[in-house]
């Protein structure tokens, strides 16, 4: 496994919560009878299949369960195209993030949660060479150190100095169940760091479920005491990906979706930089098409009337 033993110490059934036992080819629950989970190829997977949408089995073969296959020219074309999506500030944000998690612990352990591949930004944390990450996701990829299940973190209470969870929530059927998870593993000092899409659409299909707006985003993040927060990408890039998949919707075949998206990135992409002079406005955070938020884990709760007066958009 690529599992360092420090981490295997901390790792516990997601099932019932006792101690996991390894044994080269599978880690076997403590309680008797309780559960046995595979380690394909490397990477260890543990679900409590009783709660999620995921299978054991789907990930018998080491492949991205899922990656969405093109074809070469597909790929080609994509990589000649400019980029429709747009980030601002999240690289400083990670750059942020782990000097925190540095003044807090000389060699901080951040869980990574959806990190089969390095997410937007990113490199900035991974830069930081005393910053060890452990990098999770509900499907194979190449960073992924195991899989499993955001629902339940088949982890100790209080494992993490920090957990990183990018354009996931999204993703999840119950968001607050996620987040108190997030809480959980940490330690009491602990930090997070999220990004959630607002205005976006659909995108990846089944799988996509949530849009939260900025306060909506806070309130998820109740338990933590706010470090910094705001928009990452804003009405520019909204507006594009509004564009695109307003002409993506008269398409009625795959080969037809994918050139419409192609010639709407040419269109429409020169939008996502009116983000660099939007994401400081406050008006923008009514609209923006995704949200950061950075926090430490706190013992108390953020009142939904504090919560109500932080509102600073354009409505008054």
């Amino acid at each position: 496994m690529n599992l360092e033993p420090h981490i295997l110490k901390k790792m516990r059934c997601p099932v019932c919560h006792a101690k996991l036992d390894y044994n080269q080819e599978t880690l076997n629950c403590s309680t008797k009878g309780c559960a046995v989970f595979p380690i394909v190829g490397r990477v260890p997977v543990i679900l409590n299949e009783s709660r999620s949408l995921f299978k054991a089995d789907q990930f018998g073969q080491q492949i991205e369960t899922q990656k969405t296959f093109k074809t070469r020219l597909q790929a080609q074309i994509e990589r000649i195209l400019p980029e429709i999506d747009i980030n601002i500030g999240t690289a400083q944000n990670f750059n942020r993030f782990g000097q925190k998690l540095m003044k807090k612990c000389s060699a901080p352990t951040v869980l990574v949660i959806g990190g089969r591949v390095t997410g937007e930004g990113m490199q900035t944390l991974l830069d930081q060479k005393k910053v060890h990450l452990v990098e999770t996701d509900i499907a194979m990829g190449p960073r992924a150190d195991m899989i499993c299940d955001a629902h339940d973190i088949p982890f100790e209470d209080g494992a993490f100095d920090g957990v990183v969870i990018q354009a996931v929530l999204e993703h999840v059927l119950d968001p607050v169940r996620c987040v108190a998870e997030i809480y959980r593993v940490l330690n009491e000092t602990g930090l997070v760091y999220a990004e959630t899409p607002f205005m976006q659409p659909v995108h990846m299909g089944r799988y996509d479920f949530t849009r939260f707006t900025r306060l909506g985003h806070r309130r998820l993040f109740r338990a933590f005491d706010e470090l910094s927060s705001g928009p990452v990408a804003g009405t520019g890039l909204a507006l594009a990906l509004a564009c695109q998949y307003f002409l993506m919707s008269f398409c009625k075949t795959g080969a037809m979706r994918f050139l419409t998206m192609s010639l709407s990135r040419l269109l429409f992409f020169w939008l996502k930089y009116f983000d660099y002079y939007l994401v400081a406005q406050k008006s923008t955070s009514d609209a923006a098409a995704g949200f950061y938020f950075m926090g430490q884990k706190s013992e108390k709760l953020l009142a939904d009337k504090t919560l109500i007066g932080q509102y600073q958009g354009g409505f008054r």
